[in-house]
């Protein structure tokens, strides 16, 4: 503390690799440090901070956005598919942009505020996408042409150890989207049944030691509460066999079952998918982003469904997966499922 009448003391300059994310500033402004980011971006790592978009080139393809259309990114993220959304409308098109995220939502519309579009082309809301044609009835009754849905946690998401969405680094057992929203995964972690979490961790991540894995924390709670990252890391490879031959793949499936939970993902999904047909306008094209078989599965259903019943006039028979090129430049895009659907004209 500085004495009376004196300024206070300047934070000390942590150097040019600074170790705590909070205090990595080319993370929380890369867009100053375009060389670093080629740097990163050329060894194959996506730049903490960042998110590639991920099969952007096959989205673009089936959606086929094109000038004076109205597109929706249902998901906005790091907004690597808005962008190039926004920029397939114009002239005359608009591009409407959800995300319930408050915290990546305000950087990302200031990013794509700087393309040049007409402000009145770009409509930035924070919500989830699950309340898609309530929105749509306002802003856009006749439907939207191309609507796009990346079900996948955003890289910045997992880069912030804040936000407890990886298990690399120390950080509160959050893992909820919108911070301002619910209770984190650690209340939940705290009073849930061992039944229900064996549950949760099957339907939420096809874990086959779901049972083993519930009874564990079950029991290392009771020894001291599990509220963050690490400490429920630390539970999670205690209980595994000796022979298990890649913990951190158990781990990720845990956080992952947590966090659709935390989020109620697999209902807002349902509630999307019900309501998809009507938020299309004739001729309109979706795709959906899946990142979990449980997903994808819903997705299936909900576009073969929506086929036969004639809502739809064609669906993918199997989903596409990325390229190996795009593995090779963003593993991170290793378990993306893409189907789309149209709408008859």
């Amino acid at each position: 503390m500085s004495e009376p009448g004196k300024p206070a003391r300047r934070v000390r300059y942590r150097g040019t690799h600074p170790r705590r994310f909070a205090d990595k500033y080319k993370e929380h402004a890369p867009e100053h440090y375009p060389g670093d980011v080629a740097k990163v971006l050329a060894s194959g790592k996506t730049p903490a901070g960042t998110h590639r978009p991920i099969m952007l080139r096959e989205v673009l393809e089936i959606l086929a956005p094109q000038p004076g259309e109205i597109a929706v990114d249902a998901t906005l993220g790091y907004g690597g598919h808005a962008r190039e959304l926004l920029s397939a409308v114009q002239p005359g098109g608009r591009l409407i942009a959800l995300d319930v995220d408050p915290l990546e939502l305000t950087k990302t519309e200031a990013r794509l505020r700087t393309l040049g579009a007409p402000k009145e082309a770009l409509l930035v809301h924070r919500t989830n996408y699950a309340g898609l044609a309530s929105l749509l009835a306002r802003e856009a009754p006749g439907g939207a042409h191309s609507i796009l849905a990346d079900l996948g946690v955003s890289s910045m998401q997992l880069d912030d150890p804040a936000r407890g969405f990886t298990f690399k680094s120390n950080g509160p057992l959050d893992l909820r989207m919108n911070p301002a929203r619910g209770a984190p995964a650690h209340v939940l972690l705290a009073k849930i049944g061992e039944e229900d979490l064996a549950r949760l961790f099957h339907e939420g991540a096809d874990e086959p030691l779901a049972a083993h894995l519930a009874h564990a924390v079950v029991e290392a709670r009771v020894r001291q509460p599990i509220d963050t990252t690490t400490g429920l890391a630390r539970a999670i490879r205690a209980a595994l066999p000796p022979r298990t031959t890649d913990p951190d793949t158990v781990v990720r499936r845990v956080f992952q079952a947590l966090r659709i939970a935390v989020n109620d993902e697999f209902s807002a999904l349902e509630t999307f998918l019900r309501h998809l047909h009507d938020c299309l306008a004739p001729g309109g094209r979706v795709a959906i982003l899946a990142f979990h078989s449980g997903e994808d599965r819903r997705v299936k259903a909900a576009f073969k469904a929506g086929l036969h019943a004639g809502l739809y006039t064609a669906v993918a028979d199997d989903p596409l997966r990325p390229s190996p090129e795009e593995l090779r430049q963003n593993p991170r895009a290793s378990a993306a499922k893409l189907r789309w659907a149209r709408k008859a004209s």
